[in-house]
């Protein structure tokens, strides 16, 4: 973790240092305005990086870029996997599940097929772009999450597709990267999905209960367990999930990890909790690394390699497909046209697509740096259309719903004067 390519360790320290103290300083004014700090830090990156001053210097096939990015997947998918059982217990469940079991695959294979239309692109190389560009990401939109004049139902779905959806779409990612890989020459689809998810799925559930049931939920060696040790013993649960599922024989251990948070959270909400009440800074500073690096990664000429191909693709992610998706996952649901077309606008690109495009540029896929790039713009451009809509749109719907509740209790007043005229 310490080999840095070849930016020495000392100046990446001094920027990771700057960014978080500039972070802190700027988070008044982003709160206020349609900045984002993750526009700043990979805007910072890009300045820093490969695009700018050429300050940062990391080389993507460096242990360093691939040991970052698996941490960073490890805490987030975690994170995400603990979230379940919270959310899942509230009512209104149906939305987050139509768009995660019909929003999100719709999305990978449209994204995949308008690749295949507008490049040169191989099927499973679309695909893989599709897989990476099918997650959504809160961080690039926190006011139509927290909002609380946007309705409840819209925010808890958003909220609980984007923890869900890097998960799911984590197999289909680590499924045709391995295709592409040349170096894997052993990929088989069979053997794939039975040792790859089926063991990191059964070391998930058997690690999730061992680690459930093994801190005792009162006392241990004669102590009140603390809150802080129920944090750092679910963030050791992770990463000892995660060994254990790479081990021989190797499994998945990303889909280890995420199956052992969901089971974790179910079986001990105290130490859910505990860890989400508690873990907060360390997800930031891992992101903010992932950003950063992900930044110092693109240039002007790697982001419109592909030329108007990339820009369409992109476009028609954010403009027309997601939003398409959208509306076909929630017919027959009970939202307005348009909760439904705010929901379509707010699935931003972020942390999880840059991390798993981080863990392609990784591998030896012939054209990993072009799948890679054209994921990159569409997160550079999430982040700033986003980010500018972010506060109007949510103070939009706000409006929108207090005007259909001012309009249905007039209908309801109605309704109840023809009864009693009627009486």
């Amino acid at each position: 973790m310490i080999a840095l390519a070849t930016s020495s360790f000392d100046t990446t320290v001094l920027v990771l240092g700057g960014l978080l103290v500039l972070g802190a300083l700027l988070a008044g004014l982003a709160h206020r305005s349609f900045l984002s700090l993750t526009a700043v830090f990979v805007v910072a990156g890009f300045v820093l990086g490969r695009g700018g001053a050429d300050v940062l210097h990391f080389d993507p096939l460096s242990g360093f870029v691939t040991g970052l990015a698996t941490v960073a997947l490890i805490v987030i998918l975690f994170r995400d996997g603990l979230e379940v059982e919270a959310e899942m217990l509230q009512r209104a469940w149906h939305p987050p599940l139509r768009a995660l079991t019909v929003a999100m695959p719709l999305t990978f294979l449209l994204v995949a097929a308008f690749a295949k239309l507008v490049t040169d692109l191989t099927w499973t190389e679309a695909f893989l772009l599709g897989a990476l560009l099918s997650p959504t990401d809160p961080v690039l939109s926190s006011s139509v999450v927290t909002n609380p004049r946007v309705p409840r139902v819209i925010r808890h779905s958003l909220n609980l597709e984007s923890g869900l959806n890097d998960g799911l779409a984590l197999p289909a990612v680590l499924a045709f990267a391995a295709a592409l890989d040349p170096t894997d020459k052993n990929f088989v689809w069979w053997r794939f999905v039975l040792e790859d998810v089926g063991i990191g799925l059964v070391t998930g559930l058997v690690l999730g209960g061992v680690a459930a049931y093994l801190l005792p939920r009162g006392r241990a060696l004669g102590h009140e367990i603390s809150p802080r040790q129920k944090s750092l013993y679910a963030l050791g649960a992770a990463f000892g999930t995660y060994g254990v599922a790479v081990a021989t024989p190797h499994g998945n251990g990303f889909i280890a990890v995420f199956v052992a948070a969901i089971v974790l959270g179910m079986l001990r909400p105290d130490i859910r909790e505990c860890f989400e009440s508690r873990s907060e800074d360390l997800i930031e500073l891992v992101k903010l690394a992932i950003f950063v690096v992900f930044g110092s990664l693109l240039t002007f000429s790697d982001l419109f390699n592909d030329g108007w191909a990339a820009v369409a693709i992109v476009a028609a992610t954010l403009l027309v497909i997601r939003p398409l998706a959208i509306f076909v996952s929630m017919v027959g649901m009970r939202l307005s046209t348009a909760a439904k077309a705010f929901m379509g606008w707010f699935g931003p690109k972020g942390v999880a697509t840059m991390t798993f495009s981080l863990l392609v540029l990784g591998k030896n896929i012939e054209q990993g740096r072009r799948i890679f790039d054209i994921a990159a713009l569409a997160v550079m451009t999430s982040i700033i259309a986003h980010g500018l809509t972010d506060h109007p749109g949510a103070e939009w719907m706000g409006r929108h719903a207090e005007e259909e509740r001012s309009e249905d209790m007039e209908r309801e007043s109605s309704r109840l004067a023809v009864r009693l005229r009627r009486s």
